[in-house]
C-alpha cells in the first residue's frame, strides 16, 4: 500500500472500493464529482456565481449561445465540464429509498412545496447532500437527499405526495402536487449540445463578463429542466 502525502494510491483505493462492494460506475461518478467541484471551486474564484437557463440556439467549438428569458448569452466550455441528462419521469418513481433533489418553496406550516423534483440514479447518491438557498424563485431552497418516506396528503385543499427527505444534520418535508414536473439524471456527453435542447448551466461570470460553465444540465428528449 502505497501514500503520497497522506493520501491512498489511486489502484489501492480502487481495489478497496471494490471489495466493499462499490461498483466501477459508482467510483467513476464520485471521481466526476470530485473533478466537477474542483473546477467549480477553480472558477468560483475567478467570478460571480450564475445560472444560466434555457434552449441552446446554436454551438460553435467551446461556446454555446444559449436563449434565455432575457436574451441571448454566451457560455464558455472548459474542457472537462460535466454534462448530464434530464430525461421525462413520474412521481410513481420516487419511494421510500430514491435519492432525489428538489428545488421548493417554504409554506406558512414550515413545510415545502416543491418546484421541481429530479430523482439521481443509485451511483449518483450523496451528491450535494444538504440543504441550501437556491436561484430558481426568489426564497426558494433546494434539498438534496434520501426519500424516507412517501404519503398521500391533502394540505390547504392541495392534494399531492409528502415526502419525507433526510439528509445529514436534518430532514425535510416536502409536499409535490400533482402537477410539479419530475424528472431523472441520465448519463449525459457532449453529443446533447444541439440547437433547441434546454438546458442549466451553473457557471461563474468573470470580471470581465466571460461565462463560463461548471456543469450542464440538459434535456432529453424534449425535456426543459426545472431544475
Amino acid at each position: 500500500m502505497k501514500m503520497k502525502h497522506g493520501i491512498f494510491s489511486g489502484a489501492w483505493l480502487m481495489t478497496f472500493a471494490l471489495a466493499m462492494g462499490i461498483t466501477p460506475s459508482q467510483i467513476a461518478w464520485a471521481e466526476e464529482s470530485v473533478l466537477n467541484q474542483q473546477i467549480a471551486q477553480a472558477e468560483a474564484s475567478k467570478g460571480k456565481p450564475v445560472t444560466i437557463r434555457g434552449k441552446i440556439s446554436a454551438v460553435e467549438q467551446q461556446t454555446l449561445k444559449v436563449t434565455t428569458p432575457s436574451g441571448e448569452v454566451l457560455v464558455h466550455l472548459p474542457d472537462a465540464v460535466r454534462i448530464n441528462g434530464v430525461a421525462p419521469a413520474k412521481l410513481a418513481d420516487i419511494k421510500r429509498g430514491t435519492y432525489v433533489g428538489t428545488a421548493a418553496q417554504k409554506q406558512a406550516d414550515g413545510s415545502l412545496r416543491a418546484l421541481e423534483v429530479h430523482i439521481f440514479p443509485e451511483e449518483g447518491r450523496g451528491t450535494a447532500e444538504g440543504q441550501r438557498p437556491y436561484d430558481l424563485q426568489p426564497g426558494s431552497t433546494m434539498t438534496n437527499a434520501n426519500v424516507e418516506k412517501v404519503e398521500q396528503v391533502a394540505v390547504e385543499k392541495v392534494q399531492g405526495q409528502m415526502l419525507t427527505l433526510k439528509y445529514k444534520g436534518g430532514e425535510a418535508q416536502v409536499l409535490v402536487p400533482p402537477e410539479t414536473p419530475i424528472v431523472k439524471n441520465v448519463p449525459g456527453d457532449r453529443a446533447l449540445l444541439k440547437p433547441g435542447t434546454g438546458v442549466v448551466i451553473p457557471a461563474v461570470r468573470s470580471t470581465d463578463g466571460l461565462i463560463t460553465a461548471t456543469r450542464i444540465s440538459a434535456g432529453v428528449d424534449g425535456v426543459m429542466p426545472p431544475m
